[in-house]
């Protein structure tokens, strides 16, 4: 009887670890798992088309997260989209004349932020803007040009 208990208290255990560990899973894979809320400083980047770029999204640069999306509006004036970063605050030596790409992880993966550093002897701060961008590549738009070329060409 005591065996029998001592096997299902067992069960029980591993049960909910396997549990826990489908859920932190779950939040690594909806960008929620980044439970270090670095604070750090936050910069702006306009963009024409942000394809299916999130708040959370990961920004990068030479491989290595330096920062997430923070938060995406539209411009009421240039209908741009005003994509603030949050930057975290070890990588306070980014240039200021740095470029900012939306890149897609893989085919049909997520979309994210590549920066490209530049050569300025002055650094990005809290309130500055990355005025050198390229918009999102649209999957569907490169296949439409493509289709419309070969229709017209026949």
């Amino acid at each position: 009887m005591i065996q029998s208990k001592q096997t299902e208290i067992l069960v029980g255990l591993f049960v909910a670890a396997g549990l826990a560990a489908l859920f932190m899973l779950a939040m690594k894979v909806s960008n929620l798992g980044d439970f270090t809320d670095e604070k750090g400083y936050q910069v702006t980047a306009n963009f024409q088309n942000i394809g299916g770029l999130k708040p959370r999204s990961p920004v990068s640069m030479a491989g290595v997260r330096v920062g997430r999306v923070a938060d995406i509006k539209l411009d009421p004036n240039t209908y741009d989209a005003v994509v603030t970063i949050n930057v975290y605050p070890q990588y306070d030596n980014i240039p200021l004349d740095t470029s900012a790409s939306i890149f897609t992880a893989g085919l049909l993966g997520e979309q994210y932020i590549g920066l490209q550093a530049g050569a300025d002897d002055f650094y990005l701060a809290d309130g500055d803007e990355i005025t050198l961008t390229q918009p999102a590549v649209v999957l569907e738009q490169i296949i439409g040009q493509f289709l419309y070329s070969k229709a017209e060409g026949e």
